[in-house]
């Protein structure tokens, strides 16, 4: 491979990366009618681990030599895993669609900067415009939704906001008390930790897995891309110095995950959709580009 050839491969990593993440909602559509989602996750993390500890033995990368750490990775883990994950495939099965769950979670990166410059005493007219076009972008999106039958009821948006509050904690947590680390060996802790959490929730499930095309070709996806294969690409990203070109693009998950599910599932897609989705998108942009810099982002956690 020339120095030309890998230059523009690591250009494109980036958004390898978004569709990578935008995928994960897509998964989540695509294999809960077969399988209760705490189960799924619970097998999830159990394959994940399968696979990502031999890749650490072979590699013989250090694991953290402080029990503070381990302690902090296990909680991180609980939140954006458990949490974060949870929520989401939860409010999927509960009948939400890909595109509408993507979108609301999305929010993440708004509370996360809001929060960080509020603890730094101070708002701006800009953030202050991109949370109030992030509320009425979702809102648009959300109130033909409502209603009997719909995808958005009380109950699916209660497991949805659960996620995206979660996700939001684990990265203010993350940011705060966690030391740099192998991609790899944090992954392990975090998904053991769970892992012990989603335990005794999924045992309460009375639904069994119904094991099928659909639901291996999920299982695996969800093991070797959206797992091992976009933790593998955020530690690239980040050794080639490629963070911010990924923060950029995260704001493209949304509109991404919304045209796969209309491609794949057929969930509609409407004027007043697009429209929702490109205002919230833009409010999330305000909200975090406030003075050359952007909060941290969790991108090795996906749906």
């Amino acid at each position: 491979m020339t120095a030309r050839d890998e230059g523009s491969l690591i250009r494109a990593m980036p958004a390898l990366f978004v569709l990578i993440w935008s995928t994960g909602f897509i998964v989540a559509r695509y294999g809960m009618p077969h399988a209760p989602p705490l189960k799924f996750l619970l097998l999830r993390y159990l394959f994940s681990i399968a696979c990502f500890l031999p890749w650490i033995a072979l590699s013989r990368v250090k694991w953290p030599s402080a029990r503070s750490q381990w302690a902090h990775l296990a909680l991180i883990g609980i939140l954006m895993h458990a949490g974060y994950l949870g929520g989401v495939w939860a409010a999927v099965k509960a009948g939400m669609g890909s595109g509408l769950s993507a979108l609301i979670v999305g929010l993440q990166p708004v509370l996360t900067a809001l929060w960080l410059s509020g603890t730094g005493g101070r708002v701006s007219a800009r953030q202050w415009l991109g949370l109030t076009l992030g509320f009425i972008g979702l809102s648009l999106v959300v109130s033909h939704k409502f209603g009997h039958g719909g995808e958005a009821n009380w109950r699916n948006m209660a497991m949805v906001l659960g996620a995206l509050f979660s996700i939001t904690l684990g990265t203010l947590y993350q940011k705060r008390f966690l030391k740099p680390c192998d991609v790899r060996t944090a992954n392990v802790v975090q998904l053991g930790a769970a892992f012990l959490v989603t335990l005794p929730l999924a045992l309460l499930e009375s639904e069994t897995m119904r094991w099928n095309a659909e639901l291996v070709g999920a299982m695996a996806w969800s093991v070797l891309v959206l797992t091992l294969g976009g933790s593998s690409l955020l530690y690239l990203l980040i050794q080639r110095g490629a963070a911010a070109s990924v923060t950029s693009l995260m704001y493209l998950v949304p509109p991404t995950t919304a045209a796969i599910a209309w491609l794949l599932f057929d969930e509609p897609v409407s004027t007043l959709t697009i429209m929702g989705t490109l205002i919230t998108v833009l409010g999330v942009v305000l909200v975090v580009r406030q003075s050359g810099s952007m909060p941290v982002l969790p991108f090795q956690r996906n749906g």
